[in-house]
């Protein structure tokens, strides 16, 4: 639902309530009928943040770039909004409030990391990435019977749209995120920020024009919001390639210049050329074992969790995620992250 007043046209891609509102009802604290809490009340004061968790999650999720930091995020976010409750007095949305506290614990991890992307030459330049799986996305969605839902699309959680946000310093992304991803007006965002418009429209035109430098001006697969029939088509040829071990079938599906990044090893291999080492080592006579892959989603593109049977052992291990992205019929990219993603995708560790 736009907040009062709404998000500026053309700006927004994404509708959440922003910071500033008339204060509300008595018998209402986030703009929602029936809401009404003690703040004093540590039950009702989780029970109703417990509600933004996951939206919060995603938040941090696009500062950071890291699941597992911005789990870490928003438990330190409920921990200072619980400690900092008396803070809360109900001249601004509750949610509003919760993405303020949010947005500061990450930019004082970000500055006491001092982690700082200087250049972006693919997503493998960025070894703290990991994917969000897109069946805890859907729990926002889940919510959609509310007035406060939010839909995440893939424009905004893409892998590609993620790495080139980190070369935004961390206030211009913090702007540019609740300007142009979930759509506040200027003046909601400053005060996220504690600074002016003018400083906060003078950061968000800075941050859009990196964004445009280093994306290109239409991508047409963001006219897709969800992963299409086509996109679960070649998936299916993926994995079918996969556990038949049959390089030829997995250099079909290719385009000619796809890229394999792999974040966590800092790894990028462009062009079919350059996949023979991999294909010889996962297909070939002395491979690494026998594949079972499952089909999964991840960022709102297809995925694939892959596990390997080793020579000598009787069960299938987990070993990868592999996400996709396909174009014009052929898979561009390839995004690969280890084993530890599998729990939050809900997959076993052995098959």
């Amino acid at each position: 639902m736009a907040r009062p007043g709404g998000p500026e046209p053309g700006h927004g891609l994404v509708n959440v309530p922003g910071a500033a509102a008339p204060r509300p009802d008595p018998a209402m604290v986030d703009g929602v009928a029936g809401a009404a809490i003690d703040v004093a009340d540590e039950p009702a004061f989780s029970s109703l943040a417990e509600r933004y968790r996951r939206e919060l999650h995603v938040h941090c999720y696009r500062m950071l770039a890291s699941f597992d930091e911005a789990e870490d995020a928003v438990q330190e976010t409920l921990l200072r909004a619980w400690r900092n409750r008396a803070g809360f007095d109900g001249r601004s949305l509750f949610r509003a409030w919760l993405y303020r506290i949010a947005t500061n614990v990450c930019l004082d991890l970000l500055r006491r990391r001092s982690r700082r992307l200087r250049a972006l030459d693919s997503v493998a330049d960025l070894p703290w990435l990991q994917p969000y799986p897109d069946l805890l996305l859907d729990e926002i969605v889940a919510g959609g019977d509310e007035p406060d839902a939010v839909a995440v699309d893939r424009e905004t959680i893409e892998l590609a749209v993620l790495a080139t946000m980190q070369l935004l310093p961390p206030r211009q992304r913090a702007v540019f995120i609740a300007r142009d991803l979930l759509g506040w007006p200027a003046s909601d965002t400053a005060a996220l920020l504690d600074t002016s418009v003018p400083a906060s429209n003078s950061a968000l035109q800075r941050a859009r024009a990196t964004m445009k430098d280093h994306l290109p001006a239409r991508r047409g697969d963001w006219s897709a919001r969800r992963v299409t029939a086509e996109e679960r088509d070649i998936l299916a040829r993926f994995i079918d390639a996969h556990e038949r071990c049959d390089a030829a079938a997995a250099i079909a599906i290719c385009a000619p210049g796809i890229r394999i990044a792999m974040p966590p090893d800092g790894l990028v291999f462009d062009g079919i050329a350059a996949m023979a080492p991999l294909l010889e080592r996962a297909f070939g006579p002395a491979r690494d074992g026998d594949w079972r892959l499952v089909p999964i989603e991840a960022n709102r593109m297809p995925a694939a969790a892959s596990y390997l049977r080793v020579p000598g052992d009787t069960e299938f291990r987990a070993f990868k995620v592999d996400v996709l992205r396909v174009a014009g019929g052929r898979i561009a990219e390839v995004t690969t992250f280890g084993r530890s993603r599998f729990p939050g995708f809900g997959l076993p560790p052995v098959l």
